[in-house]
């Protein structure tokens, strides 16, 4: 006869189902989590490594009434609902992602930190709730979200469109904003990887060595919530999590030229096995040839099985490591892919990015300047729209009438325009212009300025350091060389589903230009100093010498006759014929 605790551990045990099953198994009804690695060489030695682990939940949390949580994370999961959030988007960033020696990015996003949120329209004070809702998420990844405020948020009209399920797109319920200064460290890595299904103790999440990862040229970390569809007829919804992170590694250069690399040179780790909890667990490589005659790449060891896919308007080939296949780890205990070169790398470059911008500010002196943006289509017949958007601090005080948009020499109308000016100490300037990009070209946007002069408490700790101002944003389907097919994305790789393509001619690309540093007029903060110090000194002096006068007591002393000694010298003085004392 069994007794009571091993039944009720048995009953335990049953009602678990498969969540305690074999890895693979470990997602469990309603929720689900694949991760996935992409390493992808870049000129000149540079390796390319982003992570993404998805999270999908079967589960409504817009309704609140969700009390489990098993691969979802608790402290996400209470805040979309607390605060009606339909979509929300965090990245923060360290370095500037160089498009065109390295490629269009993976996945974009600006130096600092940003912070992008579509709310429910069930929502009544949507302000009220943006700045609860970045005070929360301070919290979370411990950084400086709580300085966002009305200085520094807007309301875009025509960028940054919900990328998840959405019943309307009301661009009041938006807002959008950026810290460039923010500056990305261990701390902020740390609560992130603890939203992690298996932390980082197991799967690909081991390879997330701090010291490794800001030992680089680039590092950008996000977080991705969003709805969507639980199945091709989308009659419920389902709650994606995204967590990413791109890292670009210097060269790791061996004799003869080559530029070797391994997991291990760039990590310090191997990877042993894929998360437990995982049902899909890959490693892929980029493998594709620049000179399409003889293959320059040679990976080790084998991989598991070859992909081709046709990611931003090109067709690349990679190598897939399969951490969940049995024949992986049979011939050793830990997997370290490496790639070689089979010849010395020929000094080619990577083709020009068909889209890529930069952005400078010019003029002399602390009164006026000009702020210009290059923006560069290098597609040899085909012409498309962008979206520009331009967010500028209030003292930089914007004349919209110098406005000018040329390309080849000619000025270019944009179709569509917003602009929203600023108010001192309220908010930014918000500029959205929809522009054609003819063939072959370049289009430079100029807007003239002039600097604002602050209050003495307003200035930054290190003013001569200068003041930041948000990148540009361009948003643009990008016409691809390559028919592209849609695929679905529950198999598609998680690199490639993240924006979905409209149609197979085009490929949506998001990109951020350079943050412009700029000087405003600085008064000399060490003159109170020394007016403090010279007034003290003059206080101390007159003051302090009149004082003496009016409380001094003045006595007159009457000569006395002397002491014993006196007297005795005089005596003697007497004797000698000396006048005495």
């Amino acid at each position: 006869m069994m007794g009571a605790g091993p039944l009720l551990l048995l009953l335990l045990l049953g009602a678990a189902g498969p969540g305690l099953g074999a890895p693979g198994q470990g997602s469990g009804s309603g929720a689900a989590l694949r991760e996935e690695l992409l390493l992808r060489p870049l000129p000149a030695g540079d390796v390319a490594a982003a992570f993404q682990f998805r999270t999908r939940w079967d589960a409504d949390l817009r309704r609140g009434a969700v009390s489990h949580y098993r691969l979802f994370p608790k402290a996400l999961g209470q805040l979309v609902a607390a605060q009606g959030v339909r979509e929300l988007h965090l990245a923060l960033t360290q370095g500037f992602w160089r498009t065109q020696s390295w490629g269009q990015p993976p996945l974009g996003a600006p130096a600092g930190a940003e912070l992008w949120v579509w709310f429910q329209d069930s929502v009544p004070d949507v302000d009220k709730a943006w700045k609860e809702l970045s005070n929360i998420l301070s919290g979370i990844f411990c950084a400086s979200l709580n300085f966002i405020d009305s200085t520094n948020t807007v309301t875009p009209t025509a960028s940054f469109k919900p990328l998840g399920l959405a019943n309307g797109t009301d661009h009041r319920l938006l807002r959008y904003a950026v810290l460039p200064r923010e500056v990305v460290c261990t701390e902020n890595l740390t609560p992130w990887k603890k939203l992690l299904p298996c932390g980082s103790k197991a799967g690909l999440a081991v390879l997330l060595k701090a010291e490794r990862l800001f030992h680089s040229s680039y590092h950008s970390q996000a977080v991705h919530i969003r709805p969507i569809c639980r199945d091709a007829s989308c009659l419920a919804v389902s709650w994606e999590l995204r967590q990413t992170l791109t890292v670009v590694f210097d060269s790791f250069t061996s004799g003869q030229g080559k530029k070797d690399w391994s997991l291990f040179k760039m990590f310090s780790r191997t990877l042993t096995d894929a998360c437990p909890l995982a049902s899909e667990s890959k490693v892929y490589v980029d493998i594709s040839p620049k000179n399409k005659e003889k293959e320059l790449l040679e990976v080790t060891p084998t991989p598991t099985s070859l992909h081709e896919a046709v990611v931003q308007g090109d067709k690349r080939t990679y190598a897939v490591y399969d951490l969940l296949s049995p024949s992986l780890f049979n011939s050793s205990r830990s997997l370290n892919v490496q790639l070689k070169w089979k010849r010395p790398q020929d000094s080619q470059e990577l083709s020009t990015p068909v889209l890529h911008a930069q952005r400078y500010v010019s003029g002399y002196g602390l009164q006026t300047g000009e702020i210009s943006t290059l923006i560069h289509n290098t597609h040899p017949y085909r012409a498309f729209p962008v979206i520009l958007l331009e967010t500028v601090p209030w003292y930089l005080r914007l004349y919209v009438h110098t406005l000018t948009i040329i390309t080849k020499g000619k000025e270019n109308k944009p179709s569509y325009i917003h602009y929203q000016p600023a108010q001192d100490r309220k908010r930014p300037h918000l500029l959205e212009m929809l522009i054609q990009l003819p063939a072959n070209s370049v289009t430079k946007v100029t807007i003239q300025f002039e600097r604002a002069l602050l209050k003495w408490t307003e200035y930054t700790p290190d003013p001569n350091h200068g003041f930041y101002v948000s990148p540009s944003v361009l948003s643009a389907l990008v016409p691809s060389v390559i028919a592209m097919k849609d695929v679905d994305v529950e198999e598609s790789p998680l690199f490639a589903s993240l924006f979905p393509s409209s149609d197979g001619s085009s490929y949506f690309v998001r990109l951020y230009t350079e943050p412009l540093l700029v000087n405003l007029p600085t008064p000399d903060f060490s003159m109170p100093y020394n007016v403090i110090c010279l007034t003290c000194t003059v206080v101390a002096v007159c003051y302090g010498s009149f004082y003496n006068l009016l409380t001094r007591t003045f006595h007159v002393e009457e000569p006395s006759r002397g002491g014993l000694a006196k007297r005795l010298a005089n005596v003697i003085r007497k004797f000698r014929g000396v006048p005495p004392l």
